[in-house]
């Protein structure tokens, strides 16, 4: 027999002794559990005992929820663990191992929760929802005894509600500790209040706002003082009271926007949001005459139809005066519909055109009904020049303007 082989037996050999003492050892120990109840409340003192034969020195490993713990045993005539109040006080199953060698009883024991309510956790979300019986808001509530646990299965909780004139009481029971319940909407828009109550221990009170649901189509008008295109004056525009399906005034705050489109497919806008569900918003009249057409949205939900509005030309003509030079243009008097001179703030504006081509534009704004142009000699030397002014949509043109 080689060397290699010989040291391969002796080893197979020792590791044959040592499991034969080890189970001899083993079969010498008896561990058995004497501790008869199975179920606790939390809080209570809880000791499992063993009587034995053998070996004292084992330990438990003892798990629930909170994590694992390993205890030694007090040795008399029996070995008693003592489960701690960290352990101890919480509801749900114990599991335990009593390890000795490489063997091992287990078992599970099953703290209850006090029969006694300490509190009440309500939680309601999402706190706004909308109008119509199909939006719901969710509340969840954990009765729990004086060290925090849930309270056991099938305890009844009662929720009360108050929206509007009504009042209503429901009845759920705990499962797996909580209940809960879906809460939904009306068909009206208001204030839901609500609160729970467990074995005589009431909640604070709760509220979810019941919006109005998405506008539905609503109508438009249009106030000015006068029809007259002046640039100056405002016209106000103005939605009908919007609502949504169920007869609900949207939310204050609702943005609406107007459109205005002109006669030359130009486009403009202006909003507003609402305050009792209508919305106003203004925008200045055109300098010329003009028809508008205008339309409400409020974006991706609602629209109003389509409304005309004609202004009527303010400035019928003017006059336009040159200085000896040609240098100093005047414009005006610009007279309104009751030979008013127009506000300040007409827009006037001077195109200058040499050899057929522009070349420059200058807009002035009229004061005391007037517009002045200053042609300055170094920007426009010498030469022949063709004008063209308008104000208020009409244009004058005067050609072949000689500049010294």
């Amino acid at each position: 027999m080689s060397l290699k082989s010989l040291h391969i037996s002796l080893i197979t050999l020792a590791l044959l002794v040592i499991g034969l003492i080890t189970k001899q050892d083993n079969s010498n120990h008896n561990y058995t559990l004497i501790t008869t109840s199975k179920v606790y409340t939390a809080g209570d003192d809880i000791t499992l005992e063993f009587t034995f034969e053998g070996n004292p020195d084992v330990f438990m490993y003892c798990s629930n929820s909170y994590g694992p713990l390993i205890l030694k045993p007090e040795i008399n005539n029996s070995l008693k663990f003592e489960i701690p109040n960290i352990l101890s006080n919480k509801s749900g199953i114990l599991n335990w191992e009593l390890h000795f060698g490489s063997k091992r009883n287990s078992g599970q024991i099953e703290i209850l929760p006090k029969d006694k309510i300490n509190s009440i956790e309500t939680y309601i979300g999402p706190p706004s929802i909308e109008a119509g019986g199909t939006d719901y808001s969710m509340l969840v509530t954990v009765p729990t005894d004086d060290l925090d646990n849930p309270l056991i299965d099938s305890t009844k909780v009662a929720i009360k509600r108050q929206f509007l004139e009504i009042r209503e009481l429901d009845d759920i029971y705990i499962k797996n500790g909580i209940g809960y319940k879906c809460l939904y909407s009306d068909d009206k828009s208001g204030r839901m209040l609500i609160s729970t109550e467990c074995l005589g221990l009431n909640s604070k009170e709760f509220d979810v706002n019941i919006v109005p649901a998405i506008p539905t189509h609503f109508t438009i008008s249009a106030n000015r003082i006068h029809s007259y295109a002046d640039g100056n004056q405002m016209t106000t525009f103005k939605t009908s009271i919007i609502k949504d399906r169920f007869n609900n005034v949207v939310s204050d705050g609702t943005f609406v926007t107007f459109f205005v489109t002109n006669k030359a497919g130009l486009k403009a806008k202006t909003s507003g949001t609402t305050m009792g569900g209508i919305a106003t918003a203004k925008l200045l009249h055109p300098d010329h005459e003009d028809q508008w057409t205008v339309k409400a949205y409020v974006k991706g939900m609602a629209n109003s139809e389509v409304i005309t509005l004609n202004y009527e030309q303010v400035i019928t003509d003017f006059e336009v005066s040159f200085s000896e030079d040609h240098r100093l243009i005047t414009v005006g008097p610009l007279q309104s519909f009751m030979n008013q001179y127009v506000p300040n703030g007409l827009d006037v504006t001077l195109k200058i055109y040499k050899d057929g081509a522009i070349e420059h534009q200058m807009i002035e704004q009229s004061i005391d009904g007037f517009a002045n142009f200053k042609l300055n000699k170094d920007r426009y030397p010498r030469g022949r020049y063709k004008l063209e002014i308008e104000a208020a949509g009409i244009v004058k043109s005067f050609a072949d303007i000689n500049y010294e």
